[in-house]
């Protein structure tokens, strides 16, 4: 069975370094609601600077919040038409099969 994964894929105009705080921010918050050990075991994230991608693994209830802290914060800081999200197996998120440009 594939692991479902988000990937974000931000747009040129997006600092990365913005996002980079934005994902630590997340990680920080999911903390307060699952524990430092839980967020170690389960949160599973990579920040691909080169393809201007974030893959967060959505499979536990630890990623799924990560997801959505991370999802909001990005909104909030960038707008909705600066990046996009959208649910891949990990395999696809490893080749790069989908586009990642908004």
């Amino acid at each position: 069975m594939s692991r479902e994964v988000y990937k974000y894929a931000f747009a040129e105009s997006v600092a990365l370094d913005e996002v980079e705080s934005s994902l630590l921010l997340s990680i920080m918050s999911v903390e307060s609601l699952h524990g430092e050990s839980d967020v170690k075991l389960d949160a599973g994230h990579y920040l691909d600077v080169s393809r201007r991608a974030c893959i967060i693994d959505g499979s536990t209830d630890v990623g799924r919040d990560l997801n959505r802290l991370f999802i909001g914060f990005l909104r909030r800081e960038f707008g909705k038409q600066e990046f996009r999200v959208e649910r891949v197996t990990l395999e696809q998120a490893a080749v790069g099969t989908t586009a990642a440009t908004p």
